[in-house]
């Protein structure tokens, strides 16, 4: 599976983005799909994931209530609505495939930087 992240840049604080991450193959659905990030300085923390069949998401209390994942299985993307973002979401974020129970295969990264 390879993946590609997309939708970061620069917004201010409260503003909203929504990250998109499309993978090829196609077994996208039989992975679970997760979201990290890495800040300046600091290790990759996990940010959501989210099931096969789009149920099930689960988040870093950090991001509850702000942050929603979702996934579309026939357009092999998986999506992170961020809404009200704060500064200490600034950090590049990945997606990540899991099959089993490490995520094996990785995106890029994109850049999401939140301007106070």
């Amino acid at each position: 599976v390879q993946l590609q992240a997309s939708g970061g840049g620069l917004v201010q604080a409260g503003d909203s983005l929504r990250l998109s991450c499309a993978a090829s193959g196609r077994t996208f659905s039989s992975y679970r799909m997760g979201w990290f990030r890495q800040a300046p300085g600091k290790e990759r923390e996990f940010v959501a994931s989210i099931m096969r069949m789009n149920i099930f998401a689960n988040y870093a209390d950090s991001v509850k209530g702000r942050f929603t994942i979702s996934r579309d299985n026939a357009k092999n993307t998986v999506y992170l609505q961020m809404n009200s973002l704060k500064p200490e979401d600034t950090a590049v974020y990945y997606c990540a495939a899991q099959n089993g129970t490490v995520y094996n295969y990785w995106g890029q990264g994109t850049q999401v930087t939140v301007s106070s």
